[in-house]
Formats: structure tokens, C-alpha cells, sequence
């Protein structure tokens, strides 16, 4: 009740049945075309396989990046954009996504509300002891304050913020065959065996939303614990999720069974407060991890639009055709080539590397990534223009230094960069 109240399990029984069998659908036929895809990802400058396959289903334009992998939307079926899939069950399995996202969405809200209406009886009704005391005190101050958004008396510009945190715009699919892996991690603090996902924080997420997730083992009935199980630890052979307070491993830790179609909410901020693990079962799983990504800097509108930017700097002679720079200054040129090293690294190297493995499902990327190499190739020419000019010495000593030395900053990034990757 106290560590881990921002946690709401919810069992398959509580969803409706046609959307388990739309969405549990969904996941074979994705399986089934060869979607799930292990991600080559960094962590301390080495590249690790994942033993989780994965694919990213969402609004279009938007990506989601984690452990220095951007990963690009199969876009779900959205009014006003035109979406062509590879086949009418692809399809159909991003639109059982979306259903599914929908419904998420509404559970989020309702359990929201609901924990602030219990917390707040909470409070009021219940004797706590001298040590809690002081904390329970602080809380019931924080919730009179009405900027706090976890207050139970939602104030009504909250209300906006509730919607905000809880309207997923992508979900993140998983699969694993955990028997087909040669060695899974133990995990380490509590016993709780093999992992599927190790300890971690959920990143690049709009502050304190919720994540929700939708779980799907390819077994039978569901297999009972014996006596002897439930006094060693949890059933090895079900899936299960693992909770933790972040960097604390005196409080117990928490193990909790996934069957066919549970789900659970990590509300508020406990993404923040705390980290999860997946243990690994026997069977085969699909899990579908709806979450609000920060897309401030990771939407294709984003980058086009930078890109635009960067390109005010370009200019064309009318009679002659020839390329010129607008301006020198030093600001001017730094921008153009941070962005020129933006839509680089963080796009179109991160596409050809992993992403055109969507192919398989959509082409819907190839056109806005055409439109990203276009403009890349512009600022490459921005770039030979500026190295002609500072060469030169026609301009005034300082603003000519100014510039050479932003400019060898943002250079000496992309060659360590190009370098990287290559390497890779």
C-alpha cells in the first residue's frame, strides 16, 4: 500500500473479451510476417544484441530512442494520413494496436482519478504512526497546493495535464521464446531468477505519465503453483513483472504473475520513484507497452523543421544558379552544422541502420527520409561553402576566428562521429 500504491494490476478478466482476441491476433500475425526485430543497441560505447524482439507501432512521424537506438513508428491506422501496409493483416494488427491503445488510455484516466479520491480517504481516515506521521503530513499539504498535479482535487487545467500524461502515442511490442536463449541474467537483489529485461527506468517519457502494459503468454491454461513454489519463490515457469524503489534494496522487492491478457499501470510518477524487471517464463510472450514519448525533439515535423532552419542560411543567385551563404557569423554557421550533424547521426544514420527493417510492414518512411537526404546533402554544401570562405581571409580577424573555431568544434564531433559509425 505504501511503496508500491502508483501500481495497478488489472486481470484479464476485466478486459473485453473481442479486444484479448483482436489484439492477441495482432501479435501472431505481426510474428507471423517477421516484424519483431532485435535491436543493436549501446551502452558504455559496446553494442549489445537485446534478448527481447521488438517493434515500434504508433503515430506517424514519431519515434521513440533508448539505450542510443532510435527506433521509427509503423504508423497505426490515423485519419488524414495515407498509410499503405505490406498486407490487409498488418493492417488489421495496427489497428487492433490502436483499439488497444484507446482503451488504455480511458483505464489510465479512470485509475488516476480514483487513486487520488482513495489517497485523499486515505489520509483523513487512517491512524498512522508517529514515524509516518510527518510524511503523511507533507502529502496532504502537497494536494492543497493546486500547481501539484497528483492533488485529488484535480484542478480544472489539470485536467488537461491528466489527458496529456495518460494519451499514448506509441506502443513498443515485445516478444521473446525464452527457451531458445543460451543464458538469461540472474536477478540480482531479491532471488526472483531469470530475466527477460533487466532493472531500469522506462526512458524518454513525458514527466510523471503513466505507462501501461498489456501482457500475452502463448500457453495454456494458466499452470497453478504447488505449496512447495510458493514457499521457494515465484512459479519459474510463469512470466511475471518485477518492482523495486529505485537504488533501495532493503525494501522487499515485487514479483508479480502475468497471465494471458493482464495488464498493469505504472501511474504517476512511479516510473520515476521506482524500476521494473521482466522475469522470464518458459512460454513464448507478446507485451505491448503503451507509453507518452517525449517527442520534443523525436517527430519528423521536428526535424523538417530544423532543417528548414539550418537551410535559411542557403541562398541561390537567380541568374547564375550558384550557391551562396547569407551570413558568416559565428552563431549562424554553428547552427546550421549542429543540425547538419543532427539530421545525420540522430536520422538518417539511425534509419538505414536499423530502421528500414519496416519494410517489411510499411514504406511508409522512405519518402519523408528521401526529404531528409535531400536537405543533408544541401548542408553538405553548406559546409564545402564555409570552409571556401573562412579560407579566404576576407573578413575581419575576429569574426573570422569566431567562426573557424565553432565551426572545427562541430566538425571534429561529425568526423568522431562518422568514425563511430562506420565502426559499427
Amino acid at each position: 500500500k505504501t511503496k508500491y500504491s502508483k501500481l495497478l494490476f488489472r486481470k484479464s478478466d476485466t478486459v473485453p473479451e473481442e479486444l484479448h482476441h483482436l489484439v492477441q491476433e495482432g501479435f501472431l500475425t505481426l510474428r507471423k510476417h517477421g516484424c519483431f526485430f532485435q535491436d543493436l543497441v549501446r551502452i558504455k560505447g559496446k553494442d549489445f544484441l537485446t534478448p527481447v524482439s521488438r517493434i515500434l507501432i504508433g503515430n506517424p512521424g514519431c519515434t521513440y530512442k533508448y539505450l542510443n537506438t532510435r527506433l521509427f513508428t509503423v504508423p497505426w491506422p490515423t485519419e488524414g494520413y495515407d498509410i499503405k501496409y505490406c498486407s490487409p493483416q498488418i493492417h488489421d494488427a495496427c489497428k487492433a494496436l490502436i483499439r488497444l491503445n484507446d482503451y488504455l488510455h480511458v483505464e489510465a484516466v479512470k485509475a488516476l482519478q480514483g487513486q487520488n479520491l482513495f489517497e485523499t480517504k486515505e489520509v483523513e481516515a487512517t491512524t498512522v504512526t508517529d514515524r509516518e506521521q510527518n510524511f503523511a503530513t507533507s502529502l496532504t499539504e502537497k494536494w492543497s497546493v493546486s500547481t501539484d498535479q497528483s492533488g485529488c482535487c484535480v484542478p480544472e487545467d489539470d485536467c488537461v495535464s491528466l489527458q496529456n500524461r495518460t494519451s499514448y502515442n506509441l506502443t513498443l511490442l515485445n516478444y521473446m521464446e525464452p527457451l531458445q536463449m543460451l543464458y538469461l541474467k540472474q536477478e540480482p537483489y531479491f532471488g526472483m531468477g531469470n530475466m527477460a529485461v533487466s532493472w531500469h527506468h522506462d526512458e524518454n517519457l513525458v514527466e510523471r505519465s503513466t505507462v501501461a502494459v498489456y501482457s500475452y503468454s502463448c500457453e495454456g491454461p494458466a499452470v497453478e503453483e504447488n505449496n512447495e513454489q510458493k514457499l521457494k519463490g515465484r512459479d519459474p515457469a510463469v512470466w511475471h513483472v518485477g518492482l523495486k524503489v529505485a537504488w533501495d534494496i532493503e525494501t522487499p522487492g515485487l514479483a508479480l504473475p502475468l497471465r494471458q491478457g493482464d495488464l498493469y499501470l505504472m501511474l504517476d510518477d512511479l516510473n520515476m520513484t521506482h524500476q521494473h524487471c521482466v522475469l522470464a517464463g518458459f512460454s513464448p510472450r507478446f507485451s505491448s507497452t503503451h507509453r507518452v514519448a517525449d517527442c520534443s525533439r523525436g517527430t519528423l515535423e521536428y526535424i523538417l523543421g530544423r532543417c528548414e532552419l539550418a537551410l535559411q542560411n542557403l541562398q541561390t543567385d537567380s541568374d547564375s544558379m550558384a550557391l551562396s551563404l547569407k551570413s558568416l557569423e559565428a552563431a549562424v554557421v554553428k547552427q546550421a552544422e549542429e543540425i547538419h550533424n543532427e539530421v545525420e547521426f540522430e536520422w538518417l544514420r539511425q534509419f538505414w541502420f536499423q530502421g528500414k527493417r519496416y519494410l517489411k510492414c510499411t514504406d511508409w518512411w522512405l519518402k519523408p527520409i528521401a526529404k531528409l537526404e535531400e536537405f543533408w546533402r544541401k548542408m553538405e554544401i553548406m559546409t564545402s561553402l564555409v570552409l571556401s570562405e573562412v579560407g579566404k581571409g576576407n573578413q575581419i580577424d575576429k569574426q573570422r576566428g569566431e567562426t573557424i573555431s565553432c565551426f572545427l568544434l562541430v566538425l571534429t564531433e561529425r568526423q568522431k562521429l562518422r568514425k563511430e559509425w562506420t565502426e559499427r
